[in-house]
């Protein structure tokens, strides 16, 4: 997801041009003439409310996929899929964040955001229970879908939400969710094969069971779904005015959050680095979706114990729950964002090499480097919050980017199921996989560029 003015945040950048500053109304509360601002107490409860929807979401935004990867080989043989097929099971979730993640700014000025991520939290809760007793292999890739389409809007939004509510505070709620989404990712991905054997073996009870977790993820975002606030929100504080200011706009009013169109708002495909930090998140998003749907097989087939493969994509996942929250940070302090990018990159190089060259013997040093390496989401979350001065281009920044990158990412897991099945090894899929860690820098160098899509359209 700049050393700037130090009585603003990094992360808000001022505007080129002078013009009032947006009128704030506080979360919840309607646009109207003569509103006054909400009594603390009820103001807090909205943020408390926000925050705790923020954690329980991202706990549920991988858990679909990370624990489907642990039980792929019991899932796949039990539903007779081939490697192919397999394949295409893995793609399935960038396929579903590319289709459904650009309809996210559409819902969301329909709807408000909040309502949207509700809805999100349902589609997996209803996906996630249907899913293991959907009968056969269609049924199975029709319910993971509908969880997925929640999962879709859902990242698609987070960074809406925060730029919305904590528009001073973008590195450390980006990096409480990217922390959040990472704890979810890790849990699901070391819990459930331990668990489907203590429930009696069965993996479609050990994937159902996953649910739960989200109808919880439901509930926070029940009270705000009817907050449809299309103005500036800014915090209340000392930082205010000059939060408020820095996102004024000539002769519009910021959008903080719902997409709301304006004569101001950017043309995306018209910005180099909208596309740059696009093919930056399709590239980090695919080695990601390969980790997590392949890993555990590559470890099981060096030799390693099932249940201990599945500790092994938990070890990766988990290094994000530190790193997540110190990352986004790190970047808003940041002019130029591109030595994190190349250092990121690095550590998934050097973690490929080893599961190459010796994928068991290191599998736990291999396993940490790949975890480091996957906190370019985080990074490039941090960064579609950097990249625009306004409320309505920062969601559509983030549905650009993210469906991007999505597509671009759809064929990485197929291809590593093509490649495994035909060369009958895991040598050429992890070629592929550590030949993308160079691109990814390159273009992660020029996304990581101290400048807006508003300063290219």
């Amino acid at each position: 997801m700049p050393d700037e003015p130090k009585t603003l945040d990094p992360a808000v950048r001022p505007a080129r041009t002078s013009a009032p500053a947006a009128t704030t109304t506080p979360p919840g509360a309607a646009a109207t003439a003569g509103d006054s601002p909400a009594p603390g107490p009820a103001r807090r409860l909205t943020l408390g409310l926000v925050t705790v929807g923020l954690v329980l979401a991202a706990l549920n935004l991988r858990p679909a996929i990370t624990s489907l990867g642990a039980l792929l080989e019991e899932v796949s043989s039990d539903l007779h899929m081939s490697g192919t097929v397999a394949g295409v099971l893995t793609s399935v979730p960038p396929l579903c964040f590319a289709v459904f993640g650009i309809t996210a700014p559409r819902l969301a000025r329909r709807f408000g955001p909040a309502a949207v991520v509700c809805a999100g939290m349902a589609a997996i809760f209803a996906g996630l229970l249907l899913r293991p007793f959907a009968g056969g292999t269609a049924g199975f890739l029709a319910a993971s879908a509908l969880a997925l389409m929640g999962i879709a809007v859902s990242n698609v939004l987070m960074p809406v939400i925060v730029k919305r509510y904590f528009p001073d505070r973008i590195g450390s709620m980006t990096g409480l969710y990217s922390m959040a989404l990472a704890l979810g990712t890790s849990i699901a991905a070391a819990a459930t094969v331990p668990m489907t054997d203590a429930l009696g073996g069965d993996w479609r009870v050990g994937l159902g069971v996953w649910a739960a977790i989200a109808a919880l993820a439901v509930l926070p975002w029940i009270p705000l779904v009817r907050d449809r606030d299309r103005t500036a929100t800014t915090p209340a504080g000392p930082r205010a005015e000059a939060t408020a200011t820095s996102r004024a706009t000539a002769g519009a009013t910021a959008a903080a959050g719902t997409g709301a169109t304006t004569a101001a708002a950017p043309r995306i495909t018209r910005s180099r680095t909208a596309w740059a930090l696009g093919v930056f998140f399709g590239l980090q998003a695919t080695g990601a979706y390969i980790t997590m749907g392949w890993m555990p097989q590559i470890f099981r087939d060096a030799g390693v114990p099932a249940s201990t493969a599945g500790v092994l994509l938990a070890v990766t996942m988990v290094m994000g729950v530190p790193l997540a929250f110190v990352i986004p940070r790190l970047a808003t302090r940041m002019k130029n964002q591109g030595p994190i990018v190349v250092a990121l990159g690095l550590c998934g190089l050097t973690g490929y090499t080893g599961l190459f060259l010796a994928p068991s013997a290191g599998a736990w040093v291999w396993a940490v480097l790949l975890g480091i390496s996957n906190c370019s989401f985080p990074l490039a979350l941090t960064m579609i919050g950097m990249r625009s001065r306004t409320g309505a281009g920062v969601v559509r920044l983030s549905a650009f980017a993210q469906s991007v990158g999505y597509l671009i990412s759809i064929p990485g897991p197929l291809l590593v199921g093509v490649l495994y099945q035909h060369s009958g090894g895991w040598g050429l899929p992890i070629v592929l996989m550590g030949s993308l860690m160079i691109p990814q820098m390159i273009v992660g160098t020029l996304a990581g560029r101290d400048r807006t899509v508003e300063d290219e359209c």
